[in-house]
């Protein structure tokens, strides 16, 4: 067992490492920059108190995405159940442009606003399998186990939004 400095060593050496990693994953997972930290927190506190618990230091990576992704599919059921009628404070917040974006940055950020919105429109699980390989960086694999699928389910997925995606984004880029 460690002692308390080290083990508060190590989590602020995993926390650091990680941190930008699952805020990026959890933000395109709910659109919400508040909703997002708070998830964030949640995992990282979570974190440190299982850290004892967790095999090797090369499993953190795939925890912590484990937990977020948990976490996020939290936050939905019990936003499910409670979307009987129409609450103003559930809606998402999509981030604005800056007026002072020119030329190709407010390209980009138009371009981004628009993907994100195509993103928030696939199904859930589509959206998840995308948003792990393409901004997560994760192998088929690690995708697959973390969301308990198979590896060609993961390939099949991917492939689909890919496809999606291509057909809409072509409409905006034309």
């Amino acid at each position: 067992m460690r002692n308390n400095s080290d083990k508060v060593l190590d989590f602020t050496l995993v926390y650091n490492k990680y941190k930008n990693s699952i805020y990026h994953y959890v933000i395109k997972m709910v659109n919400d920059s508040m909703l997002c930290e708070d998830i964030v927190q949640t995992v990282f506190v979570k974190f440190f108190e299982n850290m004892n618990n967790i095999v090797s230091k090369e499993s953190y990576n795939f925890w912590l995405f484990k937990t977020a992704r948990n976490e996020v599919y939290t936050y939905y059921r019990k936003k499910k159940k409670l979307m009987h009628g129409d609450d103003p404070h559930d809606e998402e917040i999509n981030p604005l442009i800056s007026e002072d974006a020119v030329g190709e940055n407010f390209e980009k950020q138009e371009f981004k606003l628009i993907l994100d919105n195509e993103l928030n429109a696939l199904p859930e699980e589509q959206k998840e399998v995308f948003v792990l390989k393409e901004f997560s960086d994760f192998s088929y694999k690690e995708i697959a186990s973390m969301m308990s699928i198979s590896e060609e389910l993961v390939k099949s997925r991917l492939y689909k939004v890919r496809q999606k995606l291509i057909k809409k984004m072509a409409g905006y880029v034309l």
